[in-house]
C-alpha cells in the first residue's frame, strides 16, 4: 500500500523550532519509548516511593504527564498492534497473544503477524522521507512473514521478533533486520525452577545482556541519522519478567526488602532478591531512557525531537502458586504498582490498561504540564500524522492529541474508547465520557453481566452502577455493536452484539 504524503510539513510544526546552534530546524524527529508491563504507579512521577526513576521523572518535569492514558489492550501483542496501526482493539487485526506453530506442532519463533494490508505509523513516516528504526521487542510477526518489521515500515530493526524469546534477557540470538545475530553461547532460559538450595544471581547471567545491545543499536541509529528526520520506536523489554537485571542495580536496593528468595514457583526463573530485582529492572529501564535523552542532547537534537514514553499494559498479575509473589516473582502489592486501581495485566479493569504517558517537546509542550484528557493508544497515530502535517487515514480510531500537548488549536472531542480482548476468559470494555462499561467471561460459555463504573467518582471500580443506569449500559452495547468488527482469527462472542 502506498501513501500520498504532501511534501510540505505542517506550518505549525516548522515555526519557531531552532537547534542549539541557532540554525532553523527541519521536520521534527520522534522517539517513542514503550515499556513492557510497567504499572500505572511504578514511576516516581506517578507516586512511586520505593523504585528510583530519576530520568523518567525528569522527563515528566520537562514535558507533559497524562493522568488518564490507556494502552491498546491488557496484553502485549494486541496492544502493540493498536499502537502501530491506530485501530482500536475491536477493529485491529491482532486481538490476543498467539505464538506461531511449526509444521510438527511445536511452538515456533514469533507471533501471529500483521497482514500485508496493515498500515503502520512507521510506513507513514517512511513515506514522508523519515529514517525509521525499531530496537526492542516487536511481537507482531517474525522475519519473513507479512509482519516482518522491515516490511511494516522500519528501515532498521534490531531486537526480538518473538515475545517468548524475550522472556530471557540473555537469549541465544537477536535479529538485525533479516539476519539472526548470535549473542550468547550459553543462553539463559526464561523459565526454570529451583525448589531447593541457594538461589544465586550469577547462575542466571551469561555473556551478553540483550538490553544493553539494543540500547547501543538505538544510540547508533540516532548518531547515524542526526542530519535527517527520524522516527525511532524503542519497545524496551523491562520490566517484563524473567527477572535477571544487573547485579549492581539489585544491590542498590535495601537487603531488608527480601526475606526469602523466589524459586520460580510462579513461572520464569528464580531470583534471590525478587523485590530488589524487580525495582532494579525498572531502574535499569529508567537508565536506558536517560541514555537516549543524553544522546539527543549531545547531538543537538533535544529541541527538535518529540519524545513519548508509555507502557504496553499494566503491571504483572498475581499467580496461584504463591500468596505474595505474582508471575515471575513480582510483588506488585509491595510497590503499590497499580496505585489503587483494580486489576492488572490481562484485565480490562483500570489496572490492566491505564498506563503512564509522558511527552516532551521543548518549546512546544510546556514543562511540568499535566493533562487529565482521556486518551489511548489509537490517538498516537492521529497525533503523529498531525505532527507530520499529513491527513489521518480513515481507518484510524483515535483523535489527535496535538492541541492538548501544545495548547494550540482546539482539542477534538473524545470518541468512545473500545477494548475487545478474547483472552483471560474473554472481556470487553468501553469508556464513554466518565463511564466505564465492562463485561467478562465471554469466552467461557457463561458470560457475566455488564458492569458499569463512574471513573470520576470511583477510579478503583469498586461500585457497579449498571442496575442504576441501564441507559448507559444500552449506549455502551450500541457502540460496541457498531464498532466491533468480526475477526475469525480472534473470535469473541458478545451476547447482543453481532447477533
Amino acid at each position: 500500500m502506498s501513501l500520498r504524503i504532501p511534501m510540505a510539513i505542517a506550518a505549525s510544526v516548522m515555526a519557531a523550532l531552532t537547534l542549539g546552534c541557532g540554525r532553523e530546524a527541519g521536520p521534527p524527529n520522534v522517539v517513542f519509548i514503550l515499556a513492557d508491563d510497567l504499572g500505572w504507579g511504578e514511576l516516581g512521577s506517578y507516586g512511586q516511593t520505593r523504585i528510583r526513576t530519576p530520568h523518567l521523572d525528569r522527563l515528566a518535569g520537562e514535558g507533559m504527564r497524562f493522568t488518564q492514558h490507556y494502552s491498546g489492550s491488557p496484553v502485549c501483542a494486541p496492544s502493540r498492534a493498536v499502537l502501530m496501526t491506530g485501530r482500536h482493539a475491536g477493529r485491529v487485526e491482532i486481538r490476543n497473544n498467539r505464538p506461531v506453530t511449526n509444521p510438527d506442532g511445536t511452538r515456533g519463533e514469533g507471533q501471529h503477524p500483521l497482514s500485508d494490508r496493515a498500515l503502520t505509523i512507521a510506513r507513514v513516516f517512511r513515506e514522508a522521507g523519515y529514517a525509521t528504526g525499531a530496537m526492542g521487542k516487536w511481537g507482531l510477526g517474525h522475519v519473513g512473514t507479512s509482519g516482518d518489521p522491515n516490511l511494516q515500515g522500519f528501515d532498521r530493526f534490531f531486537g526480538y521478533t518473538c515475545q517468548a524469546v524475550a522472556h530471557s534477557f540473555f537469549p541465544p540470538h537477536l535479529w538485525r533486520d533479516g539476519e539472526r545475530i548470535a549473542i550468547n553461547e550459553n543462553p539463559v532460559p526464561g523459565h526454570a525452577r529451583q525448589p531447593e538450595g541457594e538461589v544465586r544471581m550469577e547462575d542466571w547471567f551469561s555473556e551478553n545482556y540483550a538490553p544493553d545491545l539494543m540500547l547501543a543499536e538505538a544510540v547508533e541509529f540516532l548518531r547515524g541519522n542526526r542530519d535527517r528526520p527520524f522516527f525511532l520506536y524503542l519497545p524496551f523489554i523491562e520490566p517484563h519478567v524473567a527477572m535477571h537485571p544487573p547485579r549492581d542495580r539489585v544491590e542498590a536496593y535495601p537487603e531488608e526488602w527480601d526475606d526469602r528468595p523466589y524459586r520460580g514457583q510462579c513461572n520464569y526463573i528464580p531470583h534471590p532478591r525478587p523485590r530488589a530485582g524487580y525495582a532494579a529492572m525498572i531502574t535499569d529501564l529508567d537508565a536506558h531512557v536517560g541514555r537516549i535523552l543524553a544522546t539527543l542532547d549531545e547531538l543537538g537534537l533535544r529541541e527538535n525531537t518529540l519524545v513519548f514514553f508509555s507502557s504496553d499494559n499494566g503491571t504483572t498479575h498475581p499467580h496461584a502458586g504463591d500468596e505474595v509473589f505474582g508471575v515471575g516473582g513480582v510483588d506488585a502489592a509491595f510497590f503499590n504498582s497499580t496505585a489503587g486501581l483494580r486489576g492488572s495485566k490481562g484485565d480490562v479493569y483500570e489496572g490492566g490498561i491505564r498506563v503512564p504517558l509522558l511527552a516532551r517537546w521543548p518549546g512546544r509542550i510546556a514543562a511540568g504540564a499535566v493533562s487529565d484528557f482521556p486518551s489511548y493508544f489509537p490517538d498516537h497515530f492521529a497525533t503523529l500524522c498531525e505532527v507530520l502535517g499529513v491527513s489521518v487515514p480513515d481507518h484510524v480510531d483515535g483523535v489527535s492529541l496535538l492541541p492538548t500537548l501544545t495548547g494550540e488549536g482546539v482539542q477534538a472531542a473524545r470518541n468512545p474508547m473500545v477494548w475487545v480482548f478474547p483472552g483471560y476468559g474473554g472481556q470487553v470494555a468501553l469508556r464513554l465520557d466518565d463511564w466505564k462499561a465492562v463485561r467478562r467471561g465471554l469466552a467461557t460459555g457463561e458470560p457475566g453481566p455488564w458492569e458499569l463504573y463512574n471513573l470520576a467518582e470511583d477510579p478503583g471500580e469498586t461500585t457497579d452502577m449498571a442496575s442504576a443506569h441501564p441507559e448507559v449500559v444500552a449506549r455502551a452495547e450500541a457502540v460496541l455493536r457498531e464498532q466491533m468488527d468480526e475477526n475469525p482469527e480472534f473470535p469473541l462472542p458478545v451476547p447482543g452484539v453481532g447477533d
